[in-house]
């Protein structure tokens, strides 16, 4: 009887052990608390490269899963005139602008989405 019990608890561990695999995989793991569904992906109005003659590449600090790069990625992309794309494995974040904006401006955006902008390069795209 005994045995049966042992065999029966390990099979319960098994399972949620499985479970919780499962949902990683499928939702990613997460440092931000949330072991939920990564957000819809807000995408940009126009998608047309050309259209934007500012690439700025930002260093980001605190951004370390998938729900860190979609979070900023759609805090940029909802504003009118910009494109952004996290790159996770590098912490930084290229974003195409139609007009030229202020190191400043990044900051404080992202900062509203809880992270740090540690350094912007600026460049020009000549179309």
């Amino acid at each position: 009887m005994g045995t049966v019990i042992v065999i029966l608890v390990i099979l319960v561990v098994v399972l949620l052990a499985v479970k919780s695999t499962i949902k990683r995989i499928l939702h990613g793991s997460s440092c931000c608390g949330e072991r939920d569904a990564l957000p819809k992906k807000i995408k940009p109005a126009d998608k047309n490269k050309s259209h934007y003659p500012y690439e700025y590449i930002l260093s980001i600090d605190g951004m370390h899963c998938s729900n860190c790069s979609r979070r900023i990625e759609n805090t940029l992309n909802s504003i009118d005139g910009l494109w952004a794309k996290v790159n996770l494995e590098k912490k930084s974040l290229i974003v195409l602008s139609k007009k030229d904006l202020e190191a400043s401006f990044f900051e404080t955006e992202i900062g509203r989405a809880g992270y740090t902008v540690l350094s912007v390069v600026k460049n020009f795209i000549q179309g």
